[in-house]
This record gives C-alpha cells, sequence and structure tokens, in this order.
C-alpha cells in the first residue's frame, strides 16, 4: 500500500456505543495518519436498561485500546456476568421471575462460559450424556459439568477478595456510559472530531462510491471511507448504497420490545452475576444486574401479542404501573444486508445486521466487524478481494448465531401458547440441521471441543468457531434436547467411563471450596466501585 493510496479520512455516520466503538477501535488500529469523524445527531433522551456482553470484550476491544478492565468498569457503572440463566424455558405459563417446579427442581438450567473439561481424549459432556440415558445420574449438566451454578445461586463473584480471576466472565453495564466514556476516550486522546448535525443526504462519484456527506446545518464531509452506524435506519448502507436487507423472520420470530430499568435492592437482594432470560407467553424477558438497579425487557413477537398485551405481561411480572413506568418500545428487524461492505461503505452494528438480544451478541458484532474490517482494510482502490472476503466472515458470523438463536427456541420443550407452537415449526438451515443431526448421534459439535488453553487468546480462531461444543451442550441438555443415544465408543472403553467419576468429583469439591470463600457480588462490586 503505497502513501499515495493510503485511506486517511473516515467518516462515521452515527454515534452511539457502536459509533464511539468504531471511532476507537479504528483510531487505535490505524494512528495518527487517519483522521476520524463521527457525525451523530443530537443526543436524544435514551432509558439506561443495561447491556449484556459476552467474555472477549476486553481482551479483543478494551485491552486493544489500552484501557484497564477496572477503570472502564467504573466509568459505565459495569458489573459481572458470567453466564445466562434460563428461567421457566422447559414449562407453561405467563412471565414469572422465579423459576416453576419442572421435574421436582426450579425450572431454570445456566448456558455457563468456559469450554468443557476432556477426560481420555473426549469433553466430559459425552460421559454425561453417556450417564444420563443409561440412567446414572439425574444431575443436571450444567450442575455436574461446572461449577458456576452453585455460584449463581449464591449470587457469589467471579473474582476472589484479592481480585484473582477465577473464572471466565463477561459483563453488564449501561450502555448510554460506555457511549459517552468511548466519546471522550476517541475525541481528548485520539483526536477524533465529533460533529453533532443530523445527516441530510450523500453525494456520489460515477463508480457509486459516497465522496462527501451533507448534514442539516449545511455541511459537508469528505471522506476515503464511511462507517455506517445510523442504527436500524441504516442511512447508508440500505437508503443510500439501497443494499437489500435480507429478512430472517423465518428463523427468528421477535420483532419488538418493551424495557426499562428497575431499582434494586442490593444490600437485601444481592447483584446476580449472571444475566436471567425468562421465558414469557409471546417471547423472554432479559434481566440485566447492576449496581442499584437491573435492566430488563420483554423481547416479543408481534405476530403473537400486541404492544398494550406485552406492555401489561411485562409490567405484571415486576410490579410496575405501565401509567407511571418510563418504558422504551423498540420495533427492530431481524436479518442481515446482503452484503456488509458495498463500495466504499461499511455497515456496523445495527445498520449491519442484527438477531435479538438472546444470547448477548449485539456488542460481540460489533467489534467482531471491526476487527474483520482492520484484517481487510483496502486502499482507495479498494480491492474486491478484501471487500468479498469481509463480507463472507460477517455472513458466517450472523448465520451461525442465527441458527444457534433458533434452537433455542425450536427445542425448548413448552408449547402452551401459539408463539412457542410457532417457534417449532419453522424450518433449519441446511448447515444447522447437519449439526443438529451430529448432536443426535451422539459427536460433539463444533471445535473446540474441549478447554483448549489457548483459545480465548487467539480470537482468530473464536471468530470462527464462535458457538462451541460447550454451547451447544449447555443449552440443548438444558432445554432436555439429548442425543439419541451415547456416544457408541464409550461402551469400549469401560475403563474411561469409570475413571471420569473423578473429573465429576473433581467439579463437586470445586464448587464446595467457592461457596465457602468468595465474596458476594455485590460486595465485590462495592470494592471495585469504591461505593
Amino acid at each position: 500500500m503505497t502513501g499515495d493510496n493510503r485511506i486517511t479520512k473516515i467518516v462515521v455516520l452515527g454515534g452511539g456505543t457502536a459509533g464511539w466503538m468504531t471511532a476507537s477501535y479504528l483510531g487505535k488500529a490505524l494512528g495518527p495518519a487517519a483522521s476520524v469523524t463521527v457525525l451523530e445527531a443530537p443526543a436524544i433522551p435514551r432509558i439506561g436498561v443495561g447491556e449484556a456482553t459476552i467474555p472477549n470484550l476486553h481482551k479483543v476491544f478494551f485491552d486493544f485500546l489500552g484501557i484497564p478492565e477496572e477503570e472502564w468498569m467504573r466509568e459505565c457503572n459495569a458489573s459481572f456476568k458470567m453466564g445466562i440463566r434460563f428461567v421457566n424455558w422447559r414449562t407453561p405459563g405467563a412471565g414469572e421471575a422465579r423459576p416453576r417446579p419442572h421435574e421436582g427442581r426450579p425450572d431454570h438450567f445456566d448456558h455457563l462460559f468456559g469450554l468443557l473439561p476432556d477426560h481420555k481424549n473426549l469433553p466430559l459432556s459425552q460421559y454425561w450424556v453417556h450417564r444420563k440415558l443409561t440412567g446414572a445420574t439425574d444431575e443436571p449438566f450444567d450442575y455436574a459439568c461446572y461449577a458456576q451454578p452453585a455460584v449463581f445461586d449464591r449470587k457469589l463473584s467471579p473474582r476472589h477478595r484479592d481480585g484473582t480471576r477465577w473464572a471466565s466472565y463477561a459483563w453488564h453495564f449501561d450502555a448510554s456510559l460506555v457511549a459517552d466514556f468511548l466519546r471522550r476516550f476517541a475525541t481528548e486522546k485520539q483526536g477524533a472530531v465529533h460533529v453533532e448535525d443530523r445527516f441530510t443526504d450523500a453525494e456520489l462519484d460515477q463508480r457509486g462510491h459516497v465522496t462527501a456527506v451533507r448534514t442539516e446545518t449545511g455541511r459537508r464531509l469528505e471522506a476515503d471511507l464511511f462507517v455506517d452506524c445510523s442504527g436500524f435506519r441504516s442511512l447508508l448502507m440500505n437508503q443510500v448504497m439501497r443494499e437489500p436487507f435480507l429478512d430472517m423472520g423465518d428463523h427468528l420470530l421477535n420483532d419488538r420490545a418493551v424495557a426499562t430499568a428497575v431499582p434494586n435492592d442490593d444490600e437485601r437482594d444481592g447483584v446476580e452475576p449472571f444475566t436471567s432470560a425468562i421465558a414469557m407467553s409471546s417471547g423472554w424477558t432479559w434481566k440485566i444486574p447492576m449496581l442499584g438497579r437491573f435492566g430488563t425487557g420483554y423481547v416479543y413477537s408481534s405476530r403473537f401479542a400486541t404492544q398494550d398485551e406485552a406492555t401489561e405481561e411485562f409490567c405484571r411480572m415486576w410490579g410496575l404501573d405501565p401509567e407511571t413506568q418510563p418504558l422504551n418500545h423498540i420495533k427492530f428487524r431481524v436479518g442481515r444486508n446482503r452484503r456488509a461492505w458495498v463500495r466504499n461503505v461499511v455497515g456496523i452494528g445495527l445498520s449491519s445486521c442484527f438477531v435479538e438480544p438472546l444470547e448477548s451478541t449485539g456488542i460481540y458484532f460489533v467489534y467482531a466487524s471491526l476487527y474483520q474490517l482492520v484484517k481487510h482494510l483496502p486502499d482507495k482502490r479498494f480491492d474486491p478481494v478484501l471487500i468479498d472476503r469481509f463480507n463472507r466472515e460477517v455472513e458466517t458470523m450472523f448465520d451461525d448465531t442465527r441458527d444457534f438463536l433458533q434452537a433455542h427456541f425450536s427445542f425448548a420443550p413448552r408449547a402452551d401458547t401459539p408463539f412457542w407452537r410457532a417457534c417449532k415449526e419453522l424450518r433449519f438451515a441446511d448447515g444447522f440441521a447437519e449439526k443438529v443431526a451430529m448432536y443426535r448421534s451422539g459427536l460433539p459439535v463444533n471445535l473446540p471441543f474441549t478447554d483448549e488453553s489457548n483459545y480465548y487468546g487467539n480470537f482468530e480462531a473464536e471468530f470462527r468457531n464462535f458457538w462451541s461444543n460447550a454451547n451447544y451442550n449447555c443449552v440443548f441438555a438444558g432445554l432436555g434436547f439429548l442425543p439419541d443415544n451415547p456416544l457408541p465408543l464409550l461402551d469400549f472403553r469401560p475403563d474411561a467411563l469409570a475413571s471420569a467419576q473423578e473429573v465429576f468429583d473433581d467439579v463437586r469439591r470445586r464448587r464446595a471450596e467457592l461457596v465457602e470463600t468468595l465474596p458476594s457480588t455485590y460486595e465485590y462490586l462495592r470494592q471495585l466501585h469504591g461505593k
């Protein structure tokens, strides 16, 4: 790449979390040789409902920026998240925050971070399935294979009192505070230019490339590369470049949400170190705990519930008055643009693709796309090979996530409402149907199969196999969807079957030790935030 052809001017259309993550990341990756301008419409009042993330956020994004975890956590009212607890996905009934009884236990299961231990070159999940299908155990998969569920039950911390981390974790935070924090970082420390104005239209050259965007007050912002972070409006990708949006409503039915923030008595009730996903009559509700409050929202399908019906069920569950409680009603589209990068315009975040909030992939899609953007960054000639490769990576990332989320609803045992029955009628994509067939036959699904020590340090490997064998087993086994038979190989290895008990015993010992020694999440967060 010659100096004459380098991309040196970038305009990001849209602020918010996606826009300021983009400005910060590109500012770090490209350095002072490239100028970054963020065109952001004047601030619209936002409701701080909270955002949930996944564990590689710090390593891939904040660590890349050189921002210590404790620093950004304090700035963003961040809390810890060790996984997702699914509540009442197996039992019928209206929305209820407390688990209902299911087969002698509360109806919840945990989707946990971290990979499975192995034993004799097979993941521990294979031994649990064999024991379960042969009647040798009735212990749930999550409690048998992980120490975290017992920690969840007691609302304990993923860090010891001295700060030592014992488990993989992600974060909950106020998304508005994150956007503000990154805006200050990008403008004050990286020299990004912040323009508060409204986009009106774009100028194109004879190739169809955008040369400049114009604003309501008459500004004209030129650039070599334009990044569309304008949200669902997709002002550049869909409206200017006219790139088709591929609706995926035939895979995922939810297209609406009603959200709010609810005060929490942390000293009395504690702070949960996990996101809750609570099944409702026409979808599910998230609960994202932070200090002093939790963010919550009912994600539902407009085909099966009206806004008023969803609001009433949601408010009844939390004991809220819909007439006085501040509520944010959200319409979203499920799907992706046919291409995430067209000519010299790249879509990042909601302007490019969105599944739905289940599994907390929204912010991941932003920084994973930024990682791929920098990896495939062309010069001003915009080599189509680089752009096509970027588009294939984003397409794979999105489609794999869409299919995994669809399985949550399709394999949930409950079929007590039209919504849950309709979820059972949706067709899987061909590639995902093959993965389901592998699981049914007792095979591990998706590398990595076991806890490879270098996996979380290798984002390239993680990007290509984002949903690991552990993810599939946590969700499928939690929903009660098991292989048809144990892996036949184990019948030839009675020694391995017998000695696997030592691994399960190690999990129990570790669990007991953690429960005895860990501080509560509330206690640790008060220490971290200096409260």
